[in-house]
């Protein structure tokens, strides 16, 4: 389908009292890696969690590939794979056994799920591993089984929520490398949650989310040239002060 890969529309969600996104708007291109940028406390997991349907919107409408994850939650969620935060693999199964429960979920019958399994595992460098136990893997050899999982039923769009968190500096930059790789070789479209100013690239789209508000988005080059500063740290930077004057003052 044409058009974005996902597109949000003045969407807000509170925690009782508590505002946690305020009209928040963006788009992602098809086939493009786009960051979403923020401190911790930003709002970057409750934006995820409306996403993936953890949580329905309050207000405002999310389309994947056009199809609105409220009214055509099915079609909607078929489109989209997701790797969270927190480590959601059961330890104790194998990883060949994660990815056939995982594939059971989704309706795809045992033969094909099997297929489909090892060619994600060896896209993702982890086939190795399949027959062993998930809790006898490396930090990142278990986020890689995790983004096989979530590319097994073919999703169009790949959403992770701070993947890299508690993984070493070469495991980091591997996973990011691997992740690009989906990107430019099989024109998955990604959305990738951090707050880590080392995991933008010059080529990225970024989307920074401060306090639950949208502060910018757009090329990084672009962004940092609008803000006078020299690479994206200082643009972020720059952006967040920009955020804590108040309106009277600015």
């Amino acid at each position: 389908m044409d058009g974005a890969a996902l597109n949000i529309e003045g969407l807000s969600h509170a925690y009782g009292s508590r505002k946690a996104l305020s009209d928040v708007t963006l788009s992602i291109a098809p086939a493009t890696f786009t960051v979403l940028l923020g401190l911790n406390g930003a709002g970057k997991s409750t934006l995820f969690s409306l996403v993936t349907r953890l949580y329905a919107a309050q207000a405002g409408r999310i389309q994947v590939f056009g199809f609105d994850v409220s009214r055509a939650p099915g079609e909607a969620l078929r489109r989209l794979g997701v790797v969270l935060q927190s480590r959601t693999l059961d330890l104790d199964l194998s990883v060949m056994q994660n990815l056939m429960y995982h594939a059971a979920l989704h309706g795809i019958g045992r033969r094909e799920a099997r297929a489909r399994a090892e060619q994600v595992l060896r896209q993702s460098a982890i086939f190795d591993r399949a027959n062993d136990k998930a809790r006898d893997l490396s930090g990142g050899q278990m986020r890689r089984v995790e983004i096989a999982r979530a590319l097994l039923h073919g999703p169009r769009l790949l959403v992770l929520d701070e993947p890299t968190v508690g993984l070493d500096i070469q495991a980091r930059a591997d996973l990011l490398a691997h992740v690009r790789r989906l990107v430019a070789e099989d024109g998955i479209s990604v959305l990738w949650a951090t707050h880590l100013i080392d995991e933008v690239s010059p080529d990225d789209d970024v989307v920074v989310l401060h306090r639950g508000r949208i502060l910018v988005q757009g090329p990084v080059a672009r962004v940092a040239a609008d803000s006078g500063a020299a690479n994206i740290g200082g643009a972020f930077a720059a952006l967040i002060r920009q955020s804590a004057v108040p309106r009277e003052a600015a």
